[in-house]
């Protein structure tokens, strides 16, 4: 992310939302940088802020409406909603910013992955210097980001120093376990509940039996699933949609969290490590023919 473009693009869309009587806050890496390093994170790859559905004022119509402002401003913009979301994906000059607006479920938002946040922090939001401007985050702060990375926030980590303390909150948050109406994960084919596989394989090409392989949607509440592969190396899954998932592959001393992935419904699988790129990557799973 170049440093200076995403700072001009995240005081222009504050003159935007500003202007419509929008109230957003900075939340993920953006929010951790401006609290802790009061700069953004030099591996930041795009911009974060959000607001909440049915706080401030903000409905549905609003958010959309704003979509449409910044397309006028010269933002590539698409929208994509989930069960948890209303989120606008904003572009300009190279650089991406996500607009998250969270739906209120039982008092908590849901942050990406699926980290369960009190709305409580977001009422009453505190102001912050940033980039020679003011800011909203959410308040306080600390505790924001101690739900939202673990104890350990205040300590910079790379790609491969985040993804296992996230999911470690993730397991932890108070979500249903995997329904087998919804979500599923097993190393047995059951034709009428699967819909697709994924299938472990190692740097030698050959298939890894007993691989632990979690699962985990990012866009509905179906909590985490996990299996063991078989003798062929396949576990066999049920997919709620099309949409990002989180998925983490062990096996002897390998260990990868794969922390975007886009899976499709109906679609089979292939992973093989990459001793060049250990940890960090996203999409890495193949699709096709297994």
């Amino acid at each position: 992310m170049d440093m200076t473009n995403a700072e001009a693009l995240l005081k222009e869309a504050k003159q935007i939302l500003d202007r419509l009587g929008l109230v957003f806050f900075l939340r993920h890496g953006t929010c951790l940088g401006a609290v802790r390093d009061r700069a953004f994170i030099e591996w930041d790859d795009d911009l974060d802020i959000g607001s909440v559905i049915g706080l401030h004022g903000l409905t549905e119509g609003l958010v959309r409406s704003a979509a449409d402002v910044f397309k006028e401003h010269g933002f590539d913009t698409r929208i994509e909603e989930s069960e948890l979301n209303l989120s606008v994906d904003l572009e300009k000059s190279g650089t991406r910013m996500d607009w998250t607006c969270y739906r209120i479920i039982d008092d908590s938002i849901y942050q990406w992955p699926v980290i369960q946040i009190p709305v409580s922090l977001h009422v009453d939001l505190k102001e912050i210097d940033f980039l020679g401007e003011k800011f909203l985050v959410p308040n306080p702060p600390e505790e924001y980001l101690r739900l939202k990375y673990g104890p350990e926030w205040m300590i910079p980590k790379r790609a491969g120093g985040f993804e296992q303390d996230v999911l470690d909150l993730m397991a932890k948050t108070t979500l249903p376990a995997a329904s087998d109406g919804i979500m599923g994960l097993a190393n047995k084919l059951e034709p009428q509940r699967h819909t697709g596989s994924l299938r472990v394989i190692d740097l030698k090409g050959r298939p890894v039996e007993g691989a632990e392989v979690l699962l985990a949607a990012t866009t509905v509440l179906t909590g985490l699933d996990r299996s063991r592969t078989n003798s062929h190396g396949y576990v066999y899954f049920r997919l709620p949609g099309e949409a990002g998932y989180v998925v983490a592959v062990q096996y002897g001393d390998h260990k990868e969290i794969l922390y975007i992935e886009q899976l499709t419904p109906g679609v089979d699988y292939v992973y093989t490590p990459d001793p060049q790129n250990p940890s960090g990557r996203a999409n890495a799973l193949i699709a096709g023919q297994v």
